[in-house]
């Protein structure tokens, strides 16, 4: 079988892919048209590549748009904004260049409006709240602290839903830090279920974490017109309803 590594992105040559990925592409597209495309990544996938050498959705939306619509070129798949490899959901991307600048200034103006959902094994003190915390990065552990000199961040949870086991809670983030939103549940005593980095107690078994970007809404860079768009929830989130 082949490696997910095995495959060529330069000089407009895309690798091949079965007919059962092609259509698992092709289902998991949430939006698309000629300068967006809103895509349902699951836990594990990057967005970007990184040093693992492993295939990136960039990369593997570049494929299947070349073999969709014949393209005998370069495919464009800009990458306005990260999830991290555990975390699943809406993931936007921008088919052209002028896309990807309009998308990247409405990022850094606040236009872009998302919605996370996390499951948490612990209740949260309040039903709903405003945390602020000062959020120092370690690089080489790749993980944030709280601290007194790091950076502010701030986001709004609010308890939205309680299974037989965990309580799901929806965020708001009104700050992008690095894993902020594992980093704040964490600092206030309800790690997201499946996130050992962070205090949860045991692993989940995809190896992903109970974080879902749920849902992004902004108006469209080029057509003006609005873009709303809901990730489903993922089959392993049992008892909780979408």
């Amino acid at each position: 079988m082949e490696s997910k590594k095995d495959y060529l992105c330069n000089m407009g040559v895309y690798r091949d892919m079965s007919p059962e990925e092609f259509r698992d592409i092709e289902n998991r597209i949430l939006y698309e048209d000629n300068h967006l495309l809103v895509f349902n990544k699951r836990t594990g996938e990057i967005v970007q590549g990184d040093k693992t050498g492993d295939e990136p959705l960039s990369e593997t939306l570049k494929a299947f748009i070349a073999r969709r619509d014949g393209k005998p070129g370069q495919v464009f798949m800009g990458v306005p904004h990260r999830l991290d490899r555990p975390v699943s959901g809406v993931t936007l991307f921008a088919k052209t260049s002028k896309a990807l600048e309009r998308l990247n200034n409405m990022l850094r103006q606040g236009e872009i409006h998302k919605t996370y959902w996390a499951l948490t094994a612990e209740k949260p003190p309040k039903e709903s709240d405003i945390l602020t915390d000062y959020l120092t990065r370690n690089e080489a552990q790749n993980k944030s602290y709280v601290s007194k000199n790091g950076k502010e961040a701030r986001l709004k949870y609010t308890l939205i839903q309680t299974t037989e086991r965990y309580y799901l809670l929806e965020i708001e983030l009104y700050t992008g830090r690095h894993h902020q939103i594992r980093c704040q549940l964490s600092h206030m005593g309800c790690p997201i279920k499946g996130d050992l980095k962070y205090g949860a107690r045991r692993s989940n078994p995809d190896g992903g974490i109970s974080l879902l970007a749920r849902h992004i809404q902004f108006i469209h860079p080029v057509k003006k017109t609005e873009v709303d768009v809901t990730a489903p929830v993922p089959d392993s989130w049992k008892g909780v309803e979408g």
